[in-house]
């Protein structure tokens, strides 16, 4: 079955990819961000019209109609081959604890993470009880930046400027660990601005070009939203 949908299990495993089980408006914002920053990702629902609008809106999002709470459709599907599982739907109740469930606790799942969606705390209680990793409120944290978040990791906060330019404060991504600012030279090789770095709570204003990038220490940049993503992501 999964090779009639061209689902390869180790590739997306080497990929780091996800599924996202429920493309309502929360699921579908989170399925294109996580596209948009190179993320391979299978979008589950059981509504066809669904599947179709993300298939136009997308068509590098592979999008099935399978039934939820159905564990071998979704084994079939390709879900419990990923890295990331996100329950983007949060009604009716049962539904998103039972895909949590299966994500989570079925045999041979390669699933290392776990997102659901909550609608109270009860709700939030139930999934945590069947091994849900995270739980998320939308009215906190909308699919968009959910979706920026599981694909740029280090990715602390962003301001942005305009509809083209934004200002981020990222952990040093791991390649720059241990380089100077001159060395990296991230003006020239990635057209970002560095506008501070070092320790949290002690970021030196535009640092010097020796100053040394370590483990832990947070850069301040600026530049095109486009530009910035191409930022190593952790």
């Amino acid at each position: 079955m999964s090779n009639w949908w061209n689902w390869n299990p180790a590739e997306s495993r080497a990929l780091g990819s996800f599924a996202v089980i429920g493309i309502g408006r929360f699921g579908t914002a989170l399925c294109l961000e996580l596209s948009k920053g190179g993320a391979d990702v299978l979008a589950i629902d059981n509504d066809p019209s669904a599947v179709d609008r993300i298939n136009r809106q997308d068509p590098s999002i592979t999008a099935r109609k399978v039934e939820s709470t159905d564990e071998e459709a979704l084994r079939a599907a390709g879900v419990l081959d990923v890295t990331t599982v996100v329950v983007a739907m949060s009604e009716p109740i049962e539904v998103s604890v039972t895909a949590t469930l299966i994500a989570k606790d079925s045999t041979g799942s390669q699933v290392k993470q776990v997102i659901a969606r909550a609608t109270n705390d009860l709700h939030m209680k139930m999934l945590q009880r069947v091994g849900a990793d995270r739980v998320i409120f939308p009215s906190k944290m909308q699919g968009q930046r959910l979706g920026l978040e599981l694909v740029r990791p280090n990715l602390l906060d962003r301001l942005r400027l305009d509809d083209r330019n934004s200002i981020e404060e990222i952990r040093v991504p791991g390649p720059f660990i241990g380089q100077s600012l001159r060395d990296l030279n991230l003006r020239k090789n990635f057209n970002v601005s560095v506008l501070a770095a070092g320790p949290d709570n002690q970021l030196t204003v535009n640092p010097p070009a020796s100053h040394v990038l370590q483990k832990g220490e947070l850069l301040v940049v600026m530049g095109a939203t486009e530009d910035l993503a191409e930022l190593p992501g952790s």
